[in-house]
């Protein structure tokens, strides 16, 4: 099976290193499996959009020597096909009247976890309003091998709960845009950060439904701020630059030497790539 892989920044503000992390496994990844690399901008969430933001990003990604294959595709271009991928899993979806107060006050704690409890699972109270749409889910348990953090397993009923397909404010959901795009671009192989590996037991469940395929997932460590955060905009994470690349591929484990330029890093680090040098645990860094 020929390798197909993908990077999908949000364009909500510069690429950090955090994003950077991700994006540099996800290539080299791809590039070392002879594979392509393809670029998916998730804009789905449209006040959340920066002006100019993605320019940067492409920008940013050309500079480190980034390139990807083929056209970029935007999420708010296929609003369209995620629609119809709702309507073949119709039987599937029920709608929630739950507003976002009555979900904190009503959702079950377990190990700190906010888990659905099914408040509109058999239909909608008289006189509510349907807001969300949710996907009904199973108690099965839901495996799968990580190639860095090794075997996850996962039940989402009474770990997650019925999830939502798209939101209140009529945007779709994260979770069922990624499925619908991964299939549609023939994905093989999803490289991205451990913070979305609690995800992916959701994401197969919609590929069942679906009938799509299942990708290869390998999640790499979150970098984080001083205070423990995951770096992001909203923890104040600057733009990456030049420097950081050697740098990122130490945080992957590829031990590049010191004294290379960033372009030779960058060919060393793909002539000798071992996602199995990539540290299993979520790390702790400040940047």
């Amino acid at each position: 099976m020929h390798y197909v892989g993908r990077f999908a920044p949000s364009p909500t503000g510069p690429l950090h290193f955090g994003s950077l992390v991700a994006a540099l496994a996800s290539w080299l990844d791809a590039r070392h499996h002879g594979g392509r690399w393809l670029l998916r901008v998730e804009d789905l969430d449209r006040p959340r959009v920066m002006t100019g933001a993605e320019d940067e990003i492409l920008r940013q990604l050309e500079d480190f020597g980034l390139r990807w294959d083929g056209s970029i595709v935007h999420q708010s271009d296929r609003v369209e096909l995620y629609e119809r991928s709702i309507q073949r899993i119709e039987a599937h979806t029920y709608a929630c009247a739950c507003t976002r107060k009555e979900l904190e006050d009503s959702a079950l704690a377990i190990d700190g976890s906010r888990i659905y409890p099914g408040t509109c699972r058999a239909g909608l109270a008289p006189g509510r309003a349907a807001r969300a749409l949710r996907v009904r889910t199973t108690n099965e348990e839901i495996r799968f091998t990580d190639r860095v953090q090794g075997e996850i397993a996962q039940r989402i009923e009474s770990e997650v709960g019925d999830f939502v397909l798209r939101r209140a404010d009529g945007v779709i959901a994260y979770q069922l845009a990624v499925v619908v795009d991964d299939d549609a671009q023939g994905i093989t192989d999803v490289v991205r950060g451990a913070d979305l590996l609690d995800s992916t037991a959701r994401q197969i469940h919609l590929q069942r439904l679906l009938g799509a395929a299942m990708p290869r997932y390998l999640h790499v460590p979150v970098a984080t701020n001083a205070d423990g955060e995951k770096l992001s905009k909203q923890t104040g994470a600057g733009a990456a630059g030049p420097g950081d690349l050697g740098r990122a591929l130490r945080f992957l484990g590829q031990g590049v030497p010191g004294d290379l330029t960033p372009r030779e890093s960058l060919d060393w680090a793909l002539r000798h790539w071992d996602a199995a040098r990539i540290p299993r645990a979520r790390a702790a860094a400040t940047f």
